[in-house]
């Protein structure tokens, strides 16, 4: 079994500050995806350079294989310690999914990771060892399709102390909304706003504390094909077609003329929809065989837009709202948000006519730029791209 890992995070800052005091890394390695939360002490300026000093310190010692005794120790005599507590630091949690199905997480003073398999939640068992003093968790398991894990902060589960609730949202009351939500969200960033949401409304709109959920979904690799764009030659036409239509995965084509060009090839109609759902947004249609088709230039520039959006972590529970509606972007931005792991762009480089001037070359095209934007943007998001030129 190969697994493919889908990974969110969202923070809320302490009210009144500008800066959060909890730190989440990203990693990627040839054989894993990793997730480090680390939760500073106290709130603002410090909080935050403690929380990014240890995230920072764990993931180069993790990526150089360095073992959890050296990064803690490390971490430990690394942060300076706070005058008034006599404790350095920061907590964190360090989760790592290897592609193969086996998993590692380890916990020091942050809230238990949320674990839901087949719309349960589970405890795996784990092992206490002390590490300069502090007690670690660890725990090896095996990961299957469709897991889910939710790291936090402490925040998450002060949200609502002396505002809506006696003694705060507590962990059990945390790991059986997130079951509630695992039932009904497909992707992992649904489940982060969901998630960041709800604490946001129990703080009273006001958070107490540093507060960060990153959730971890095991997926199935799931592959987007693009084509936009007539090739150069027309000769080449049927070629970009048929290697369109032989990968595995969703088949897109964006723009009136990729569209005719595909219909041409695959000896179908072309419905357009008669439906605007969103005036600024150009109708779709239908071909037989293909997964969605868009008008071009103005549809992506809009998709792109709702995929900065989320890449800049803009993302809240009406973003999602934008998201399912029911025009060629936000169908096309959706696609990409949530179900991609890879993205093959099958881009042609003739000019169009109708948005530019035929003199200038093909690199200097709007729907090159917009192709280009969109490979970068995807591959921020964390999805494999493969571009391929006609």
């Amino acid at each position: 079994m190969s697994v493919s890992v889908d990974i969110s995070w969202k923070s809320l800052n302490k009210h009144g500050e500008e800066l959060c005091g909890d730190k989440v890394e990203v990693l990627k390695t040839d054989d894993s995806d990793i997730v480090i939360l680390a939760d500073g002490m106290g709130s603002g300026v410090k909080a935050n350079i403690l929380a990014t000093l240890t995230s920072k310190i764990l993931g180069t010692m993790f990526l150089e294989g360095a073992d959890i005794v050296s990064c803690v120790e490390t971490v430990a005599r690394t942060l300076p310690v706070c005058k008034e507590r006599e404790v350095a630091y920061a907590t964190f949690s360090i989760l790592q999914i290897f592609h193969n199905g086996d998993a590692y997480l380890v916990e020091y003073d942050n809230p238990e990771c949320v674990f839901v398999r087949n719309r349960k939640l589970v405890r795996y068992p784990y092992e206490e060892r002390m590490i300069e003093g502090k007690k670690i968790r660890e725990y090896r398991f095996r990961v299957e399709l469709n897991d889910c894990f939710v790291l936090m902060s402490d925040g998450v589960i002060y949200a609502g102390v002396g505002e809506l609730l006696n003694f705060g949202w507590q962990w059990e009351d945390m790991a059986a909304y997130t079951l509630k939500c695992t039932k009904e969200t497909l992707s992992a960033s649904r489940l982060t706003a969901m998630l960041s949401q709800a604490c946001y409304e129990l703080y009273g709109e006001k958070p107490g504390d540093d507060t960060t959920i990153a959730v971890a979904r095991v997926i199935p690799r799931r592959v987007v094909n693009i084509f936009t764009g007539p090739p150069l030659q027309k000769a080449d036409d049927e070629r970009v077609i048929q290697d369109l239509m032989k990968q595995e995965g969703k088949k897109v084509v964006c723009g009136g003329t990729s569209a005719n060009i595909a219909a041409r090839v695959l000896k179908k109609d072309i419905v357009t929809s008669i439906d605007y759902a969103d005036p600024s947004v150009p109708p779709m249609a239908t071909i037989e065989g293909l997964d969605l088709v868009t008008e071009g230039v103005l549809t992506l520039g809009k998709a792109l837009g709702l995929l900065k959006r989320y890449e800049r972590d803009e993302f809240d529970e009406a973003f999602f709202d934008e998201l399912d509606a029911g025009n060629g972007a936000s169908k096309l931005a959706r696609l990409l948000i949530e179900e991609c792991t890879d993205l093959n762009l099958f881009v042609g480089k003739a000019m169009n006519t109708a948005h530019e001037n035929p003199d200038l070359p093909f690199d200097l095209s709007i729907r090159m730029n917009l192709v280009e934007q969109l490979k970068e943007c995807a591959q921020n998001l964390g999805k494999k791209v493969n571009v391929r030129y006609y």
